[in-house]
């Protein structure tokens, strides 16, 4: 009932951002809400493995990179057109798939910090391997690149974005609500005792990391295109610590979680980074981001919605027990 609810507000809030470009026009809003949706997508993907698998990647970036430089390449050397732009996604969704596919094979078998740690070494090496490959990539500088027509209107993306948003949403709460999905969760509390139930626990890791891998490189196509411009730093650590921390500030295991975290510190970037322009002191903008971080963290110790789930829990429970202690007495 509680998830049904969540769902309900998702879609009203949608709803509403899908005919705000129709009654208020802001360049700099609509811009910002884009890389919102985007970063939406990509920590809904993280919350997947963290909050539904109970597994901590710190090489997440790397899926993001490869949708990223997917589009770039393309539209650098192709025409940017509808055809090639669904070539790249088609490409996108193989690499990606297929990437996530052997790093789980070789790296699920590992336990907690050492296959976060493992992880990370591979996105490091897709960093290498970009900043290397300069005939491909252009290295450290990076390249601009065209996009088709049909995304030059900022709306027109807008929309794509967050129709994109909602759907990997609504996709993944149908996964995570499947008998594998269950599963996944089961693996989350007690891996042995999943294990002794006959389940087939490397298994459904892999599915649950070629399912986030994926939408992390939807997310990179995604994030390229609002900029029309890629260079090494989508493979960088601080693009998995974003997804991250996104995924804890909103809560995780939620989904919804992940879409208010990325909202959140998305607006908080550019707020802090518009008042650096105001005032000296806050040209440490990066200060005031942690101190926000660890305010969410003390007063939201499971994240925004899972604190607001558990209060609202307790407040429905207390007076059943009062009604029980009556009817003892």
């Amino acid at each position: 009932m509680h998830g049904n609810r969540m769902t309900a507000m998702v879609l009203v809030a949608a709803a509403f951002l899908l005919l705000l470009p129709f009654v208020y026009e802001s360049r700099n809003l609509f811009i910002l809400l884009t890389q919102v949706f985007v970063f939406s997508i990509f920590a809904m993907s993280y919350d997947l493995l963290l909050g539904f698998t109970g597994i901590v990647s710190f090489g997440h970036a790397m899926f993001f990179g490869i949708g990223a430089y997917s589009i770039g390449i393309f539209m650098k050397r192709f025409e940017p057109t509808m055809p090639y732009f669904l070539l790249a996604v088609l490409t996108t969704i193989l690499l990606t798939a297929v990437v996530s596919f052997i790093v789980g094979l070789l790296t699920l078998r590992l336990k907690s910090h050492f296959y976060a740690m493992l992880t990370l070494s591979l996105s490091g090496l897709f960093l290498v391997l970009a900043e290397k490959w300069r005939t491909m990539t252009y290295g450290n500088d990076g390249f601009t690149f065209r996009v088709p027509e049909q995304f030059i209107d900022r709306t027109n993306f807008y929309l794509l974005c967050l129709i994109v948003m909602v759907a990997v949403f609504l996709i993944l709460k149908r996964f995570t609500n499947s008998p594998l999905g269950r599963v996944l969760q089961a693996i989350r509390e007690n891996e042995q005792r999943t294990e002794s139930l006959g389940f087939s626990i490397l298994h459904y890791k892999i599915a649950a990391s070629v399912v986030s891998g994926v939408l992390a490189g939807i997310a990179g196509i995604l994030y390229a295109i609002s900029l029309r411009y890629v260079n090494t730093s989508v493979f960088s650590m601080d693009i998995t610590l974003d997804a991250l921390l996104m995924t804890i500030i909103g809560g995780v295991g939620t989904l919804v979680g992940a879409i208010i975290g990325a909202g959140l510190i998305e607006f908080a970037h550019d707020w802090l980074t518009e008042l650096a322009k105001e005032h000296w002191i806050f040209e440490r903008w990066i200060i005031f981001f942690g101190i926000i971080y660890i305010l969410v963290v003390m007063f939201f110790p499971k994240g925004i919605v899972g604190t607001l789930s558990t209060l609202s829990w307790k407040r429905k429970k207390q007076p059943s027990v009062k009604k029980e202690e009556k009817l003892a007495g």
